[in-house]
């Protein structure tokens, strides 16, 4: 009965279509990649990349001239082969050719020289070679003797291959949902745990001090286990964010990190001097004098502190910090964890649970570092699960 159903909805759509659900970065590059009518992309928000669009401060930034899968979180023999087989060099290229010039800023990263607009302008013109369909919501994919069913909202698409591009938890305000990990689970799939990533941390009662210094930034280092992050730290009235604690985020789970609020700084070039000590340290006085109430010491001549004084001083090189939690999939820009990468091939995306079910981008247990990472990350698995899907249908 239901079957029968599911025929009368029908209207039009071919069998031999594969189903993309989710119009974003790896959503797009796929529906981009591949043939002209060989797709049908499903997204629930009302316009494409909506993600994609506020981006890197609305400039999006796309990839890394430093590319590998030490930059990921992730199984590195999953990683690797879609990185190499696609790499920031082979996507730059494909960029150019469609006459996107991308530029780089902060010394390694590719940015859109204008707007974010201009690769979105490129994946909109690209994607329409496709059958899009925006506003819809996937609801559930089932499978009946090797053909696909994809319930949305509206109607019930049948097809033999279904992609999964349907990214993670971050942004809900944009259309994020577990869409697609409910998708998985009900194909057998394990899922990772998943936890906010690049996002700022919330402070303990100890560190209430540092909402007071909301706005200030300051360049530290951060250790998180073996990883260490580098970069910008700033205090925000829920706690603090910046560059380098949206990197740490990525690694810390619970439990204390090390931060080192004075990199490359030189104590021994201050030895002996009789200027305070909020005009030697190497960075913003405001943040220096909140420490020092904290430490419960004086701000006076470097050469008048005792050595239990100047050892306290020099604790905020190692200082010891222990995060209350992040702020949340709302201000997150990636998932961490997902689909796990133990039941899904490396060079296709293709489900080892299921033939022609791939899952792309975010929704997998792959997640990138700051500076383009996940970008690249979304691509390079487009790339590899297009390769595999051209190759399919040339054998039909």
């Amino acid at each position: 009965m239901y079957l029968s159903s599911v025929m009368s909805i029908l209207k039009g759509i071919k069998m031999t279509k594969t189903i993309i659900i989710g119009a974003g970065a790896s959503g797009l590059m796929l529906a981009s990649l591949l043939p002209k009518d060989s797709a049908v992309l499903i997204e629930s928000n009302s316009k494409l990349g909506a993600k994609i669009l506020v981006s890197g401060g609305g400039s999006c930034n796309i990839t890394n001239t430093l590319m590998g899968s030490e930059y990921y979180l992730g199984d590195d023999g999953f990683i690797s082969p879609s990185l190499k087989r696609f790499n920031q060099n082979a996507l730059i290229r494909w960029l150019e050719r469609q006459r996107l010039y991308p530029i780089i800023r902060k010394e390694t990263q590719y940015f859109c020289p204008n707007s974010s607009n201009e690769i979105m302008d490129i994946f909109t013109n690209q994607s329409k070679k496709q059958d899009i369909y925006l506003n819809e919501s996937v609801i559930e994919v089932s499978k009946v003797d090797g053909v696909f069913y994809t319930k949305t909202n509206k109607r019930v698409y049948e097809s033999y291959e279904v992609v999964v591009a349907s990214g993670g938890l971050s942004f809900p305000v944009l259309g994020a949902s577990s869409i697609g990990y409910d998708i998985a689970s009900s194909f057998g799939h394990t899922i990772t745990p998943t936890a906010p990533a690049l996002v700022g941390f919330t402070v303990q009662r100890e560190q209430f001090f540092f909402k007071e210094l909301s706005g200030v930034s300051t360049e530290v280092e951060i250790k998180v286990g073996d990883e260490v992050c580098k970069g910008g730290l700033l205090f925000a009235h829920k706690g603090i964010s910046g560059p380098a604690v949206l990197d740490a985020s990525l690694y810390w789970q619970k439990g204390k990190m090390e931060i080192d609020f004075l990199p490359d700084f030189d104590w021994n070039s201050i030895r002996g001097s009789k200027k305070k000590i909020s005009s030697l340290l190497s960075m913003p006085k405001r943040v220096t004098k909140a420490f020092l109430i904290q430490l419960h010491l004086e701000d006076k001549p470097y050469n008048q502190l005792t050595h239990k004084e100047v050892d306290t001083l020099q604790s905020l090189s190692h200082y010891i910090f222990a995060p209350a939690g992040t702020f949340g999939y709302s201000k997150a820009e990636v998932t961490r964890g997902g689909v796990s990468t133990l039941e899904v091939d490396r060079d296709s995306m293709m489900s080892q649970k299921s033939d022609g079910l791939y899952f792309l981008g975010e929704v997998l247990d792959v997640t990138g570092r700051l500076g383009g990472y996940n970008f690249q990350w979304a691509f390079s698995s487009a790339y590899s699960c297009a390769m595999a899907l051209k190759s399919i249908k040339g054998k039909k």
